[in-house]
């Protein structure tokens, strides 16, 4: 495997998928939003995570969602797709599709229906993806999720990793929302790109060495995210970051798709956004009019409509 270090980092967004009527994936949809928020702050595109509803869909429907941006033109280095799976065959089969489609990296859950499994089990898990896809293009960002995935990566087992395929294991989004497990693996290993995925985690994970984030709120909140990166440096961050938790929290406080979806609809006035695959469910008329009515009063608005 090669030993190139990581370059990524910055503000990508947890991209939504569209859907259609039929609840499937509206690839020219997903494309158009692509691209609007490539040209509103966002560094890259973390397409097929969480927030992208990609454990509802099938294997093959996802390398369809990579397939189409390939050929509606999304840069292929500005994507950061989710692959990772319950069953190696499947991540491998991903993983490989998209390495072949020249992403900048693949965003990697460990297989996570087994809990409480071993740190043995799961450094077996990742070796047997990295070997069998064997690519020295690959460059894998391992997805920490707790609360959701509830198989925790550890700081050992991502040493224990980088050790046996420097390069090639190149960073992780960690989504727990513990700041301080974010910025002690920041500040214990120099060089592995660490994202929040949580925006107002953003600025103190920078401050400790990290690489940005990868986050939800990012489908709208781009442009704010891309302020406090541009800013940290010279210390002019802090109003932004203020903007962006407040536009965080007012979002959060919802189902993260939905609300998202309900703000993509009423945005770009086309209904077909608000559509979520099962089990996930749509906003109802309350919910939607108090989230609008809250991200209101932030005084934030979003760009111009795709």
């Amino acid at each position: 495997m090669s030993d190139t270090p990581p370059t990524l980092g910055g503000v990508f967004a947890a991209v939504l998928t569209p859907l259609d009527a039929a609840l499937a994936p509206d690839h020219a949809a997903l494309a158009r939003h692509c691209r609007w928020l490539l040209a509103n702050g966002c560094d890259g595109l973390a397409v097929l995570g969480t927030t992208g509803e990609a454990n509802a869909f099938s294997v093959d429907e996802r390398l369809a969602i990579l397939e189409g941006l390939a050929e509606a033109g999304i840069p292929a280095g500005t994507l950061l797709p989710g692959t990772g799976c319950c069953a190696v065959p499947d991540t491998v089969a991903l993983t490989r599709r998209a390495v072949e489609l020249g992403v900048a990296g693949v965003l990697m859950l460990p297989p996570f229906y087994y809990k409480k499994v071993s740190d043995d089990g799961l450094f077996a898990a990742y070796s047997e993806v990295i070997e069998r896809v064997g690519d020295a293009r690959l460059r894998v960002y391992l997805y920490h999720f707790p609360q959701m995935s509830a198989v925790p990566i550890g700081q050992a087992l991502i040493e224990r990793l980088l050790a046996r395929y420097p390069g090639t294991v190149a960073g992780m989004k960690d989504s727990s929302g513990d700041l301080d497990n974010m910025t002690r693996i920041a500040r214990a290993l120099p060089g592995f790109a660490v994202f929040s995925g949580w925006d107002d985690l953003l600025l103190p994970l920078l401050e400790a060495g990290g690489a940005g984030c990868i986050t939800a709120v990012g489908n709208v909140a781009s442009t704010l995210a891309a302020e406090v990166y541009a800013g940290w440096r010279d210390g002019g961050a802090q109003a932004a970051h203020g903007r962006l938790e407040a536009v965080r929290t007012v979002i959060a406080a919802y189902p993260l798709s939905a609300a998202l979806k309900e703000i993509m609809a009423r945005h770009t006035g086309d209904d077909a956004w608000r559509t979520v695959r099962p089990p996930l469910t749509r906003l109802d008329d309350a919910q939607a009019a108090a989230l609008m009515e809250a991200l209101a009063g932030t005084g934030f608005s979003l760009p111009p409509a795709p």
